[in-house]
């Protein structure tokens, strides 16, 4: 698919996966809107000034927000890309150790921002694509999925986590099948272990993870966002891609608990 001079969407877009990702679609000559928190503001409006895009604020549950930023991009050019990274992650077991329950509200807001808001963006944005002009395949756009190895491996302490990313696995194949007929792909990319803003800063941090990556099958390290970046592309880019959950876990596969 030509992305030259057309519009993307990339949520959680102002740091980690979602930045590595606005950064090399702006540098293949996209149009990025990215799109985060209002916490997020400072840093994705110097993001969006260095690539030449715009920071859209917006949680991704809302759809008020999330429709102001697809309509940011539309003005920008047609949106044939919508990347989501927008996600949280949460450690609690389904009782802990005094035999307490596993708080319900914290589940449901987990699978609340990392489920329902996916699929909030993917449902606003494939009505803007469709509206684009298809190539000669027919093709109007791509959205490319965040899920996590967690969805298949998930440890203690990840059922939140685990059930709302397995459900951004889960629903790839059927919104594929839904899309089809307005010539929208869609896959899933599932992370390992990636070097993330999330492992902090520093001397420990950079032992920690290094200890970690000795756990990857191989190479033996953490992955990089931009190595997450590189597949977003080639799946928005690649006409032939559809319908797909990918691991980018260099071969890990989690034991119950780390």
């Amino acid at each position: 698919m030509d992305i030259t001079g057309a519009s993307a969407v990339v949520t959680g877009g102002a740091s980690g996966l979602g930045e590595a990702t606005s950064r090399l679609l702006a540098e293949r000559g996209m149009k990025v809107v990215v799109m985060d928190l209002d916490r997020q503001q400072e840093r994705g409006d110097a993001l969006a000034k260095e690539i030449g895009g715009i920071f859209a604020a917006a949680d991704v549950t809302d759809t008020t927000q999330v429709q102001a930023g697809i309509d940011a991009a539309v003005e920008m050019g047609p949106l044939k890309a919508l990347v989501n990274c927008a996600g949280i992650g949460w450690a609690t077991r389904t009782i802990d150790k005094n035999g307490n329950p596993h708080d319900l509200e914290l589940f449901r807001k987990v699978v609340d921002i990392n489920l329902v808001g996916t699929f909030n963006c993917i449902r606003l944005a494939a009505s803007a694509m469709n509206k684009n002009e298809g190539d000669a395949d027919g093709q109007k756009g791509a959205i490319v999925n965040t899920a996590s190895v967690a969805a298949y491996d998930g440890q203690i302490g990840q059922v939140a986590y685990s059930a709302s990313k397995g459900g951004v696995v889960g629903m790839t194949l059927t919104v594929a099948r839904d899309l089809a007929a307005a010539g929208i792909r869609v896959n899933t990319i599932a992370p390992g272990l990636i070097d993330t803003p999330i492992y902090g800063e520093g001397e420990a941090a950079e032992a920690f993870k290094a200890a970690l990556g000795q756990s990857v099958l191989f190479p033996h390290r953490l992955g990089q966002s931009a190595e997450f970046a590189s597949l977003a592309l080639e799946l928005i880019t690649n006409n032939y891609m559809n319908a797909q959950d990918i691991r980018l876990d260099g071969g890990i596969r989690m034991p119950p608990k780390s």
